[in-house]
């Protein structure tokens, strides 16, 4: 369980800090956004991740890429996740660290004097196993999959930087001009400034030390003046009046950066923003300018404006002054910055930290170096440290139904081994197969380490069932190679129910999943695991 969310928060950084935003655009830049090869390239992906990550790192880390790649090419993600999470299972048999129920059939091999397998020797048979799993994915994946959303959908914001621009479509830049110590503005209104020296300003509004709007009043030392028009005519006003200048209004390519965007806020009723004045380029709070202001839907042609219920602002600042937005009672915000910032900003700051965590999980889980909970754990630690993901964020990135469900199955899985259940149905099924051959006894070890590792994890799938399976190879006289071959691929083949991986489990939220999806698309891919562990692994390892 700790295991598990510690990885929730390592996938947060990752995906937080627009590291799968850039992933994504790098995977449809390359393939295009086709399904088929889209899927493809993701699964190629995921099975990759899982032989360095372990599926349930793997699964964490792609969820977020994997609902926004469905989201660009109009697609539910429930048409990604699953083949995406079972295409990492296949994964799991490219390497030996690719699974705990690899290890322990190596080790029983070991014990039982047939030498350990290769780290590679998996892939003899993962590799078509994988192929497969994705070829049935893209051939049978539309019709056996379900058309659902999930119930919160994601918004596709990919290219929300240009609809902003082009719905807030504004003339020139905005300035703000800040009144300093021996400025010759001092004392004057800034309704009285003299604009017909400098061609095309135009004074927009001014702004108080404190905050507040202000025309009439006198200038002061601290004061901004917000002006419009061309750079070199606000350039001469600047060094005219001895005023610092600020540029605020940002380019259209800037609206979003990794370190600056801009967020759509609406005036409620009942807010304490209804009747006051705003203008384009005046700071409302600290780090936070409007931009722009619109009415029903229409640019207000007044630079100023006495805001009324329902008035749109726009407003540029840091993204962690935006995300202060999310609970100001005073606005409602039309898109979150935070998912704003997760699909339209790649590579954003942070990045190179969350990649750094993440590369040192990897080496600590392929090395063993540590249990893979403290490596989980250590990279958590640092996630938050380092500042890529702070406490709140990583608190709320923990799926909390998924630990409890994990957690309140652990009992169960201890039961079943406890009580002998496991072994009576392992003892009943080899005892029907009798003389029927190594084949025969192939094909019974694999039905019962999948039938079981549909109802308890699959590491306690292969502890119960790899004991068994030696000793019925040495009874019928024959290698223990093949026999424990076809337990580490039934292991992985866990997918026909959810509760079967926590892999499964964590993409049954954002994928909108029942508990009877799993089967329709698990059976077929199941079957052809079976079909390939019975064909190949008689001819790599011989009885």
């Amino acid at each position: 369980m700790i295991f598990i969310g510690s990885l929730f928060v390592v996938a947060e950084g990752i995906d937080a800090t627009g590291i799968t935003t850039w992933l994504g655009q790098q995977v449809i830049a390359r393939v295009g956004d086709k399904r088929s090869t889209l899927l493809i390239a993701v699964c190629l992906l995921a099975a990759v991740l899982s032989t360095l990550l372990t599926l349930n790192g793997a699964t964490a880390a792609l969820i977020p890429l994997a609902v926004m790649l469905a989201i660009r090419i109009g697609r539910p993600p429930s048409q990604m996740l699953m083949p995406i999470t079972f295409a990492g299972g296949a994964g799991s048999l490219l390497m030996l660290p690719g699974s705990p129920v690899n290890i322990i059939v190596s080790d029983a091999a070991a014990k039982a004097g047939e030498g350990q397998f290769p780290v590679f020797s998996f892939a003899v048979v993962g590799i078509p196993v994988l192929a497969g799993t994705i070829a049935i994915a893209i051939v049978f994946g539309p019709k056996l999959l379900p058309w659902t959303r999930p119930t919160q959908e994601i918004p596709n914001l990919a290219r929300h930087a240009e609809t902003l621009a082009e719905q807030y479509a504004e003339k020139g830049g905005f300035y703000r001009l800040r009144i300093r110590e021996g400025s010759t503005l001092i004392g004057i209104a800034a309704q009285d400034v003299d604009e017909a020296h400098y061609p095309g300003i135009k004074i927009v509004g001014a702004q108080a030390a404190d905050g507040a709007a202000t025309m009439a009043e006198p200038l002061q030392v601290g004061d901004v003046l917000v002006v419009s028009g061309p750079r070199l005519e606000v350039s001469h006003l600047a060094i005219d009046h001895h005023l610092a200048v600020y540029l605020v209004a940002p380019d259209r390519e800037q609206l979003l950066s990794p370190e600056a965007g801009v967020a759509e806020v609406v005036v409620p009723p009942r807010s304490s923003l209804v009747g006051s004045v705003v203008f384009p380029g005046m700071q409302r709070a600290k780090d936070q300018v409007i931009l722009a202001v619109q009415r029903n839907g229409r640019q207000r042609e007044q630079p100023r404006t006495k805001l009324e219920p329902g008035d749109t602002l726009l407003v540029h600042g840091s993204w962690d002054a935006l995300d202060l937005l999310a609970k100001d009672t005073d606005v409602l915000v039309v898109d979150a910055p935070d998912v704003v910032r997760r699909q339209a900003v790649a590579w954003g700051s942070g990045a190179w930290r969350a990649i750094g965590v993440l590369a040192l999980v990897i080496v600590l889980l392929a090395t063993g170096l540590v249990p893979p909970v403290i490596a989980g754990v250590i990279g958590a630690i640092l996630m938050i440290m380092l500042r890529v993901v702070p406490v709140a964020k990583a608190y709320r990135a923990i799926s909390w139904d998924t630990i409890i469900l994990i957690g309140a199955l652990v009992p169960l899985t201890q039961t079943i081994q406890s009580s002998g259940a496991a072994d009576k149905i392992a003892t009943v099924l080899l005892g029907a197969v009798g003389d029927g051959g190594p084949r025969l006894l192939m094909l019974a070890v694999f039905v019962l380490t999948a039938v079981l590792g549909q109802l308890i994890s699959n590491t306690a799938t292969a502890l119960v069932v790899t004991p068994i399976a030696v000793s019925a190879a040495t009874v019928s006289d024959v290698s223990v190679l093949p026999i424990l071959m076809s337990v580490a691929v039934a292991g992985c083949a866990s997918l026909l129910t959810p509760i079967s991986t926590p892999g499964n489990m964590m993409i049954m939220g954002p994928g909108g999943y029942r508990f009877g999806d799993y089967w329709k698309l698990g059976l077929p891919t199941m079957l052809w695991w079976l079909l390939c562990a019975m064909v190949i692994i008689p001819l790599v390892w011989h009885f």
